[in-house]
């Protein structure tokens, strides 16, 4: 069975699908949850035109503030666009003429699975401090390598500070050793 959702639907992925169909006699490549991957392969944060001002960190805190006025990024008034897989962004509506974030409202995810039953339309993925939606797994390689190398120069230090306390103490027991072996004659 395929799916094309979206809230509305876009016509041309409907009728590409179509067209699909009928000229190669079989259904196009779809994805986990039905959806042919011509279409909801790329998610929706990675063709939108405001995902620079996400790279730079520049959001939109409130609908009237400065940030909302120059475009800057809808992730921060609930924009789903990094987790929502769709081509709206590149496909748009009304005959190529706008799509929910180019008219000022963030993404609201309604191509993915249980999309009324989520609860808020707004809601994020848990975020893990310290790693952001775009965080790759080489960067989270590079932090844990860091930290592993950062751990064992600590180690090292801190084994050489132990070794140098016994080999002083060593020394002075033994010099007392002989200090008192050398009182006895």
């Amino acid at each position: 069975m395929i799916k094309v959702p979206g809230c509305p639907p876009i016509g041309e992925v409907m009728a590409g699908v179509i067209v699909y169909v009928l000229a190669f006699g079989r259904l196009p490549q779809l994805d986990g949850l039905g959806r042919p991957k011509a279409f909801y392969a790329k998610r929706v944060h990675d063709s939108c035109y405001r995902r620079p001002f996400y790279d730079a960190g520049l959001f939109v805190e409130s609908w009237d503030d400065e940030s909302a006025k120059r475009g800057h990024c809808l992730y921060k008034m609930g924009c789903r666009g990094p987790v929502t897989y769709n081509a709206c962004g590149i496909t748009r509506w009304n005959d190529g003429v706008s799509y929910p974030i180019q008219s000022g409202h963030g993404c609201i995810g309604c191509s993915e699975e249980s999309f009324w039953d989520n609860g808020p339309f707004y809601r994020h993925l848990a975020s893990f401090p310290g790693f952001g939606i775009e965080t790759t797994a080489d960067k989270i390689g590079t932090v844990v390598g860091a930290v592993t190398v950062g751990g064992m120069a600590a180690h090292a230090i801190s084994t050489n500070i132990r070794k140098r306390k016994l080999i002083k103490d060593k020394i002075e027991e033994n010099n007392q050793k002989a200090d008192k072996e050398e009182g006895g004659k």
